[in-house]
């Protein structure tokens, strides 16, 4: 099964006054890159969202994002009330401040008067209890959204694989048939030459030379390495496996422009030549799209 790498899930809860969000995106890479944004508070779960991703997912440059929110009463910060008596004290103690006047608001914001509340290792494991739900939902929606991008992917590859094959087949039937031309080409304009010097032509020396152009332009290997490469890459697209394919898909796209090339080199006739431009072009699309796949 083919799926893209591109793709995006999300994930919410709230849990013990805690609302998280976790959000994942994909795009593409060679191989699998992992990025993690946590709060500082739960860097130790880096380790278990990278796990997690690498277990689901085989490429792409992957980012997620986590953020929580205090959202109950425990998200209330601590009043330092030394640090504010001290504060005021100092500020009365100015010449033409009257310390009754000044803005609470302001003394809140000074350094030290609110203090977060303690971290402890109790929060951290409820945070992973938490976490680890959302990350497999935000990863399902992931994955959904990449399968349903695969499913447009396929029916454009699939669509260059026809093209490619359907022309294969025209330049097979038409390879016999330049053969003969050249045949038919190479004895009339030796009859013409040996009638304008009255010399008999030896039907082994037509023979021969035919024999010689027919080896030089023989492709019939080519096309059969190149129907085998298009049969397998047919078989990976139709496959319900749900191992990745795109590396794969990559590879089977060089050498069916390889095959595609020396086919082309071989091939003296026009039309053959503008079917092969076409196969050419068609894998050249086929490249660009597997660089999505995963």
């Amino acid at each position: 099964m083919i799926r893209s790498m591109t793709g995006f899930g999300d994930a919410t809860a709230r849990d013990a006054g805690v609302q998280y969000t976790l959000e994942i995106r994909s795009v593409n890479n060679k191989y699998l890159k992992t990025i993690v944004r946590v709060p500082e508070r739960l860097a130790v779960l880096e380790p278990v969202i990278e796990s997690h991703l690498r277990r689901r997912l085989a490429r792409g440059t992957v980012t997620v994002t986590l953020s929580c929110a205090e959202i109950g009463e425990a998200a209330a910060h601590q009043l330092n009330a030394e640090a504010l008596t001290r504060y005021v004290r100092q500020l009365g103690a100015i010449e033409g401040i009257d310390a009754a006047k000044i803005d609470p608001g302001s003394l809140l914001a000074l350094p030290g008067v609110l203090t977060p509340p303690a971290e402890d290792g109790s929060k951290t494991t409820a945070a992973r209890a938490a976490i680890e739900p959302l990350l497999a939902q935000a990863t399902d929606h992931l994955v959904s959204m990449r399968t349903r991008e695969g499913l447009a992917l396929r029916e454009d590859l699939v669509s260059h694989h026809d093209l490619i094959a359907d022309r294969l087949e025209k330049i097979r039937v038409r390879a016999p048939e330049v053969v003969e031309e050249y045949q038919r080409r190479l004895k009339s304009r030796l009859e013409a030459l040996l009638a304008e010097f009255d010399v008999r032509s030896e039907p082994a020396d037509l023979i021969r030379e035919v024999a010689v152009y027919a080896e030089k332009t023989d492709i019939a290997e080519e096309v059969a390495r190149l129907t085998e490469h298009l049969r397998h890459f047919r078989e990976l697209l139709d496959s319900e496996d749900d191992r990745p394919i795109g590396r794969t898909l990559d590879f089977l796209a060089q050498e069916l422009l390889r095959e595609a090339n020396t086919i082309s080199s071989k091939s003296p006739d026009a039309e053959a030549s503008r079917l092969c431009v076409e196969i050419k072009g068609a894998i050249d699309r086929i490249k660009e799209q597997v660089q999505n796949a995963e």
